[in-house]
């Protein structure tokens, strides 16, 4: 579905998202989607799924590295699965209801929470 590039930038491309990812525990996503938007031929809806999908092999990339090198934060992460499994299950049953506009548009809006977060803090 690629409409340009190679499995060379595509490669690239995932390897930036799982270093956003693993560097600041979230983002890779953020930084996926408007990739694949502009790399595939996917439209808009499809390339959220496809986002979303690709970030849950990198994360747990990530949670085997975090976890080799000694972490310890697996048991405080158990009590908030079974909440994410929950929301992931709603979002992609809400996922095609939701116009491609307001996706962004939320989107938007959470990226300029966290970063407000990050700079009052």
């Amino acid at each position: 579905m690629q409409k340009r590039g190679t499995w060379l930038r595509a490669g690239l491309t995932g390897a930036a998202a799982g270093a956003v990812n693993g560097l600041f525990g979230a983002g890779g996503g953020m930084l996926l989607l408007p990739l694949l938007h502009r790399l595939t031929d996917l439209r808009e809806h499809e390339a959220f799924a496809c986002s979303v999908c690709t970030m849950l092999p990198l994360s747990v990339v990530s949670l085997v590295v975090y976890w080799l090198r000694g972490g310890e934060f697996l048991t405080a992460a158990l009590p908030y699965l079974a909440g994410g499994a929950l929301g992931g299950i709603a979002a992609g049953l809400l996922l095609r209801r939701l116009s491609a506009v307001w996706l962004h548009r939320a989107l938007g809006a959470l990226i300029v929470w966290g970063g407000l977060r990050l700079l009052l803090r």
